[in-house]
């Protein structure tokens, strides 16, 4: 999720504890007995939906949409390789994911190892222990906006991605946009092992730390990064730098509250509060935390704290505007704030039915007669006459 830098807020405090998780043994079952390796025995890749053999996730559209849930700046790995069609590197897997006409989800591996494994993988990704459907009704319960938006905007899934990843993709991200942000993702990705071509685009499997000290803070800027290539440096030292190993710490911060792994991760280089809180939604476990944001403050004064409007994005601002997200859903404000801030991309916007924003046209419309007022009174008063 692609958004400018904010002041650090205090954590909100933690809600109950989550009372909407599934078992990963109940959705998944095994697939295959036999390790399955595409390199011993190369064949072209498929790139285009009729020549893939899709096994079901056996999910529905209302648990998973695609559209909502990848080009939406959670992840900038993934590539849309065919209508309705993405495909991206899980670890050591490369797969293709494709909303079907039933409108439930297929996958597709094409370069693995072991599929049980693959698959294994795939539900963690997906962040399937989570039933989105039990928290989208507490949700549409608590908020009747949110409730409007839900009918069609269903399947904004939050991502479970691995902490190395998510980091270095929202350093990345830092006041940056997303086709830059993606070219950068790309040529960090390409130092990790080849998985293989689908379509027009190149995979590769994460670096690790190891292989991402080899890179150079003069490498980086020659491939324009700007200064973010010594945040880059810096943050893989860093990591590098942990008793534990930095993969290990990063994971450990899974275990802590969010205001300590918030904390853990803004002492990297280049990483402030709006990227620590990106990273402990998307990659953490951090269900409740909230990426605030000039985006998200908009949408909290126009719908939670409407006193805010017209205040500087303060720290102490930003911790009241975690904590309204908190306050109106609970310990999954994270994936309710992602729906809502969807909702205000242009791509899914124009999609919403004039009812679905029509309160913001009315918002608008508001503002610029109160503004108007203001102006008149202005120039009516003594002092502007005098000018």
């Amino acid at each position: 999720m692609k958004r400018p830098k904010s002041p650090l807020p205090p954590s909100p405090s933690t809600p109950p504890p989550p009372l909407h998780c599934q078992s990963f043994t109940k959705l998944i079952t095994s697939v295959s007995t036999k390790r399955r390796n595409i390199l011993q025995n190369p064949l072209p890749f498929p790139t285009a939906a009729a020549e893939i053999k899709w096994k079901p996730l056996n999910i529905s559209k209302s648990e998973l949409y695609l559209p909502l849930t990848f080009p939406t700046g959670q992840t900038f790995r993934w590539k849309k390789t065919w209508p309705l069609q993405y495909t991206g590197p899980i670890g050591p897997h490369l797969v293709s994911l494709k909303q079907l006409d039933d409108n439930g989800v297929g996958y597709f591996c094409h370069f693995t190892d072991d599929e049980d494994r693959a698959r294994t993988e795939l539900f963690d990704f997906l962040n399937m222990g989570v039933s989105l459907n039990s928290i989208w009704d507490e949700f549409r319960a608590a908020d009747s906006r949110f409730a409007e938006l839900a009918l069609h905007l269903e399947g904004a899934r939050v991502l479970r991605q691995d902490p190395l990843e998510c980091l270095i993709q929202f350093i990345c991200s830092s006041n940056n946009n997303i086709q830059r942000i993606t070219k950068m993702v790309d040529f960090i990705s390409s130092k990790g092992r080849f998985l293989g071509n689908v379509g027009e685009f190149e995979f590769y499997e994460f670096p690790s730390i190891e292989k991402l000290a080899l890179l150079s803070e003069a490498e980086l800027r020659d491939a324009g990064f700007g200064y973010r290539a010594k945040y880059i440096v810096g943050t893989v030292a860093a990591l590098q730098s942990k008793p534990e190993g930095g993969q290990e710490w990063l994971a450990s911060l899974r275990k802590l509250d969010l205001q300590e792994s918030v904390g853990g991760l803004s002492s990297l280089p280049g990483v402030g509060p709006k990227v620590a809180a990106c990273i402990a939604l998307f990659a953490l476990d951090h269900h409740h935390a909230i990426p605030v944001d000039t985006h998200v403050w908009k949408i909290a004064t126009r719908y939670l704290l409407p006193e805010l409007a017209g205040t500087s994005l303060t720290p102490r601002i930003c911790s009241r505007v975690a904590d309204a997200f908190v306050s109106k859903y609970g310990k999954y404000a994270g994936w309710a704030q992602t729906l809502l801030f969807i909702s205000e991309l242009p791509s899914q916007k124009a999609m919403l039915p004039p009812s679905a924003w029509e309160t913001d046209k009315e918002e608008a419309r508001s503002r610029f007669k109160s503004k108007a007022r203001q102006y008149k009174k202005h120039r009516e008063s003594p002092a502007a006459k005098e000018n």
